[in-house]
């Protein structure tokens, strides 16, 4: 485990970024910029995954997410992520070279969601969006959200025949499956945790690190989580665990899907966020209350840890 998290491409703490707006809903892109520089100058994250589902990728248009993937990656030092894939192989594609153009260092491609294709059609698009560009690509596997299971074999033929396709990120909470998927899998194979409640389950049996969304105000602690493991110091990493439980159900709900709360949190700490795009709209009241108790607790959480 420890060998591949040295030689993974992103490093173990990885954000799903927000996507800040300002008050009218338009893109904001300076602060924008201001937060991926707080995310990694600060927080110290590995790298970014940019106009994911936590970036609202679904309601910003190509010309946006151009400008994200363009502004950030000259603003930071880390590799930039940028998700590319839709439901759409064409416009999977278009994004693809357009996003290779923009100057990251990666692509996240998520499953065709509500088409529901076969493992057939879903392999076609995976390598078509690979062939698209030089870049690595991972994979994102995430069937609540996309009404489709990637089957493990569907992977490992993935893995085998497209050289730039390097790994998964594994939002199917099912770590027993992931573990049966990294056994198979060839040498160089990356699993993150696509789930953050799930990223030390997944750790125990191979994963190389998280695409997190409480990243945003814990990278830390999950830095030192992950340190933890694998230096066999499970104790410590199981408490550490513990302290961000907390953060793990703050992240979404029924009533606050993600990324509402993140953006409350980031508000609550005086960063750029803005309120979300409809169809998910403006947060609740209560939220602000809740995000502050959150990090009140983690606080105190980690004060305990360190004595």
């Amino acid at each position: 485990m420890s060998d591949n998290l040295e030689k993974s491409h992103f490093g173990p703490v990885v954000t799903a970024m927000i996507t800040p707006f300002d008050q009218e809903g338009d893109l904001d892109i300076d602060g924008a910029v201001s937060l991926a520089k707080w995310l990694t100058q600060e927080q110290k994250n590995d790298a970014l995954v940019i106009a994911g589902t936590t970036g609202e990728g679904p309601v910003l248009s190509d010309s946006e997410k151009a400008d994200l993937w363009s502004s950030i990656s000259q603003a930071v030092t880390v590799p930039v992520i940028a998700n590319s894939g839709t439901n759409d192989t064409r416009h999977s594609i278009e994004l693809t070279k357009i996003a290779a153009s923009c100057g990251v260092a990666g692509i996240l491609a998520v499953t065709p969601y509500y088409n529901r294709p076969s493992q057939s059609g879903i392999e076609t698009h995976f390598t078509a969006i690979a062939q698209a560009s030089n870049l690595p690509v991972l994979l994102y596997d995430i069937p609540v959200r996309t009404g489709r299971k990637i089957d493990i074999d569907t992977i490992i033929k993935l893995i085998k025949q497209v050289p730039n396709i390097i790994g998964v990120k594994d939002a199917t909470s099912n770590p027993a499956l992931s573990a049966r998927l990294i056994a198979q899998a060839p040498t160089g194979f990356e699993l993150y945790s696509g789930d953050d409640s799930f990223t030390l389950p997944l750790l125990a049996v191979g994963a190389v690190g998280v695409i997190g969304v409480a990243t945003h105000w814990a990278a830390k602690e999950h830095s030192e989580m992950i340190s933890a493991f694998l230096k066999g110091e499970i104790t410590k990493a199981r408490a550490i665990n513990a302290a961000l439980l907390e953060s793990f159900s703050f992240e979404t709900s029924d009533e606050a899907p993600n990324p509402i709360p993140a953006k409350t949190m980031m508000r609550v700490m005086g960063l750029a966020a803005g309120q979300c795009r409809p169809p998910l709209g403006i947060a609740p009241l209560w939220l602000q209350e809740q995000a502050k108790q959150v990090l009140e607790k983690l606080k105190v959480a980690n004060a305990e840890i360190s004595k």
